[in-house]
């Protein structure tokens, strides 16, 4: 009769392949939905970061900043037209150059000569030769302001993007425009290179993202996620992925196809900034002053400090124009919106005991 099936219900197989057995005389009509998100992984334990050192000396928005690959100086471009190299560890100013005649918004040092590459909204692109601290080589042909510029790790090239919403890249010897990349139908404000395809990724203010392939000079791929402009762009240093930021959402891509991964939400503002360690912390700092430091594997927000505007400042001029991580990893350096630039560092005191991870896994995954 009805003792043989258990209490008379037909007991749903569960999702997990068996591994959670039903009790006998229970019934699972629907099986939860928290068994299949065990997969999802557990975010790493990261120090909070702090600021540590405040350091004045340009007139102007500080809107770039580049480590020299010896970790000995930085240098920073900003609307006060000059680029300033800073020592690293004591951050006292080693030097003052000037040339551009506008805001300057794009700086690499290179870490095969010494050279160093700026880029402004002057339209011009500059060579300078640390040697010497003068401009040797000047690579002309855009036709506005450009917004960004990005060094190719492993070939003599420079990538610069613009207002003229192109994206140029130029032979650093012989100053030869190589490719003009175009496709994109406003600026172009992000800009990454990498050795592996795609060498070339570019975001625009008309808010899609091209993949672009250098040896044919044309988009292999269009990404057209982000519903606002994308502003930034990172290129994870060991995984083959790269990261997108947009006012919407960030957004983490698998190269080389551009496979959409997932998005790390939450932070609804304008990002002007991605940066990340050895650690895997990805930082993204954004026109409210809020600095977004993420766990890079799983997106999870793990502190969110806001930077303190300058004395005599407006409480409007705490906007994060740029950051970079020096070459260890242990400092970050933020330009910002009240002039100054900032030096955080990992709270050294705290530990997973004082600052456990809360993490709530999102709770549906999107898909787009």
């Amino acid at each position: 009769g009805a003792g043989s099936s258990a209490g008379g219900a037909v007991v749903a197989p569960s999702s997990s392949g068996g591994s959670s057995a039903v009790p006998p005389g229970s019934t699972r009509l629907v099986p939860r939905r928290r068994e299949a998100r065990h997969d999802l992984p557990k975010p790493e334990w990261h120090a909070p970061w702090k600021l540590m050192r405040v350091i004045s000396g340009h007139l102007g928005w500080v809107r770039c900043v580049a480590v020299d690959p010896t970790n000995q100086w930085y240098a920073t471009g900003s609307a006060d037209r000059t680029i300033k190299v800073w020592d690293l560890a004591s951050g006292t100013l080693k030097l003052t150059l000037t040339g551009h005649i506008s805001t300057i918004r794009g700086l690499a040092v290179s870490d095969r000569s010494p050279y160093l590459f700026s880029a402004g909204e002057d339209k011009m692109v500059r060579c300078w030769d640390l040697e010497y601290n003068r401009v040797i080589r000047d690579y002309h042909g855009h036709l506005s302001g450009v917004y960004s510029l990005s060094l190719h790790p492993t070939l003599d090239l420079l990538c610069t993007g613009g207002r003229d919403s192109v994206v140029r890249v130029w032979d650093i010897r012989t100053k030869a425009n190589v490719h003009t990349l175009t496709g994109h139908n406003q600026t172009v404000v992000g800009l990454a290179t990498q050795a592996l395809e795609p060498q070339v990724i570019s975001g625009s203010m008309d808010s899609t993202i091209r993949l672009w392939d250098l040896v044919a000079g044309r988009a292999s791929a269009v990404l057209t996620n982000h519903k606002k402009a994308v502003r930034s762009l990172l290129v994870h240093p060991t995984e083959y992925t790269f990261c997108s930021a947009s006012a919407d959402n960030l957004k983490k891509w698998k190269c080389p196809e551009g496979k959409f991964l997932h998005n790390i939400t939450g932070h609804n503002s304008i990002i002007n900034a991605l940066a990340i360690n050895q650690d895997n912390v990805m930082v993204a700092g954004g026109d409210n002053g809020k600095l977004h430091l993420y766990d890079w594997k799983t997106g999870y927000n793990f502190q969110t400090p806001e930077t303190v505007a300058q004395p005599g400042s407006l409480e409007s001029e705490r906007g994060i124009y740029c950051a970079a991580f020096d070459q260890s990893g242990s400092r970050l350096i933020t330009g910002e919106a009240d002039k100054t630039v900032k030096i955080w560092k990992e709270d050294p005191e705290a530990t997973a005991e004082t600052h456990p991870v809360n993490y709530e896994p999102p709770r549906e995954r999107k898909r787009y």
